[in-house]
């Protein structure tokens, strides 16, 4: 698997969430923290996405095994949500200049929030915190839409087309 086809992966998936976020921020206040379909509130889930790719990328970057995710509690506002946000995704873009393909195979050990260790080759974690991404993003666009406040397409070539040069 080619560390740019990763990338473009990875941006696609910033490009996605900050769709998803702009829209979130254009909703009344506590419609955000409205419970719908069972799966949570928009902030939670937000914040439940964003706390997965950080405590990812602290066990693939820094080997270090954060006992819990983010909560909302941490990011109680969505300022503080979108500040984090930004800060997560240049922390992943400076992390995935430095990778190679042969880092892809490397084997990652890590412990989960559970407490259970665990191995798996680095491209198969990318590959999950992707498709976790992909997953949560289009739980909140349902919530969204089900508000009025639909998000549009966020199909990967929608992203592809509409970036510069394209």
């Amino acid at each position: 698997m080619p560390v740019a086809y990763l990338t473009t992966l990875y941006e696609y998936n910033a490009w996605a969430n900050r769709r998803i976020l702009e829209t979130a921020a254009r909703l009344i206040e506590n419609q955000r923290y409205e419970t719908l379909f069972q799966i949570g509130a928009i902030h939670e889930t937000l914040v439940h996405t964003l706390g997965a790719e950080w405590i990812w990328r602290q066990r693939i970057e820094y080997g270090i095994s954060p006992p819990t995710l983010l909560q909302a509690a941490d990011l109680p506002t969505l300022d503080a949500l979108l500040a984090r946000w930004g800060e997560e995704e240049a922390a992943w873009r400076a992390y995935l200049a430095t990778l190679t393909a042969a880092d892809l195979t490397r084997v990652v050990h890590y412990r989960t929030t559970g407490g259970r260790d665990w191995s798996n080759p680095l491209w198969l974690i990318l590959a999950h915190v992707l498709n976790h991404g992909t997953q949560h993003r289009s739980e909140v666009a349902a919530m969204l839409t089900e508000l009025g406040a639909s998000p549009g397409d966020l199909d990967m070539i929608v992203y592809w087309r509409g970036r510069p040069g394209a």
